[in-house]
């Protein structure tokens, strides 16, 4: 069973801005929380594009697992999209927008995301992935509004 997780943000910073920081891979691990020991192990040369590999480490319930990642799409301060190649997910597709929000940028977040193991994957998510996504989430809003407030 596909699920999906959506969020939206305003952040008063111009989309170029906010845009080129979430292109630049090496932030990943600013905005993701300090107990996944996210850490990027290996990745295409230069900024985000389309077709760029990306792989990285990082745990889940404590859990080690290594993750391969594709830049499925990419235009320029619009928009890109990142495909879990290898990891823990059966499908992991996270849809990045960035647009124009009167004095700052409305950036959203769709994830299209399915667990492996049948009904086993189902009950998982019912007990404790769902609120895991939502808590990975929830610190990156927390982050980027901190961040950009003090950027302002």
């Amino acid at each position: 069973m596909i699920h999906i997780f959506e969020q939206k943000q305003h952040v008063p910073s111009p989309r170029e801005s906010l845009f080129a920081f979430f292109a630049d891979a090496q932030n990943l691990e600013r905005i993701t929380p300090p107990q996944l020991r996210f850490e990027i192990l290996r990745r295409d040369p230069g900024e985000v594009h389309q077709g760029m590999h990306i792989e990285y480490r990082l745990r889940l319930f404590g859990i080690p697992f290594g993750w391969k990642t594709l830049i499925e799409s990419y235009e320029q301060n619009v928009s890109f999209v990142d495909l879990q190649l290898k990891g823990p997910y059966k499908l992991w597709r996270h849809t990045h927008t960035f647009e124009d929000d009167g004095a700052g940028t409305l950036m959203r977040d769709r994830v299209e995301y399915e667990l492996p193991l049948g009904p086993l994957g189902y009950i998982a998510h019912a007990l404790f992935v769902r609120r895991q996504i939502q808590q990975i989430f929830a610190f990156r809003r927390t982050f980027i509004d901190e961040l950009f407030k003090k950027l302002g």
